[in-house]
């Protein structure tokens, strides 16, 4: 769904998840991630301090990805896997982005950021925004990084790993198998 990021209370919502599963249930999630429209959040930053002389939080705040994982992991799930992708998508200006940022409910809703920017503001943003990230052929990229998460709730018929020193195989030995490997290849 690609929503979590507007949980008020995540860990709250990741412990209710967790504890409606069932025992070796999974929870597959997916949401932004903490680099997500960071050239935009940037350059808002950047106008706003020159012209108003400091700013707020125009961009919705998104997790790191060491958070989220001690997060899932606090809430009772195992066997835990995060993965982070980022997706640039190129528009012809700073305008048209915020624009679909808006059709896609994505504006931010934070109480503690100024009602509206100025004019001149905006303005200072976009060329700000144009000059940083600018691609060759005038248009912007937006980049937008998503965090996919996979956690387990535990049960006994879980696969365990084997205790500490039961291995029959050094890592050092491994390096024999390129070897070995090769030399069958070659006969």
């Amino acid at each position: 769904m690609l929503c979590l990021h507007w949980v008020n209370d995540l860990p709250r919502a990741l412990e209710q998840i967790h504890y409606v599963l069932k025992p070796d249930g999974v929870f597959i999630g997916a949401m932004f991630g903490g680099d997500t429209l960071y050239e935009l959040r940037c350059s808002l930053q950047l106008a706003e301090t020159e012209r108003e002389g400091g700013f707020s939080p125009h961009i919705s705040p998104f997790i790191a990805v060491s958070d989220l994982g001690h997060l899932l992991g606090r809430a009772g799930f195992n066997t835990l896997t995060v993965d982070t992708d980022e997706i640039q998508v190129n528009y012809p200006g700073m305008f048209e982005l915020m624009e679909d940022l808006q059709g896609m409910g994505e504006s931010n809703c934070s109480w503690n950021r100024r009602a509206l920017l100025h004019r001149d503001t905006m303005l200072a943003a976009a060329a700000v925004y144009r000059e940083m990230y600018g691609n060759e052929d005038g248009s912007v990229p937006a980049t937008y990084q998503i965090y996919h998460m996979i956690g387990w709730k535990y049960h006994e018929s879980q696969a365990r790993p084997a205790e500490r020193g039961s291995a029959t195989v050094s890592f050092g030995e491994l390096r024999q198998i390129n070897n070995l490997m090769s030399r069958g290849e070659k006969s």
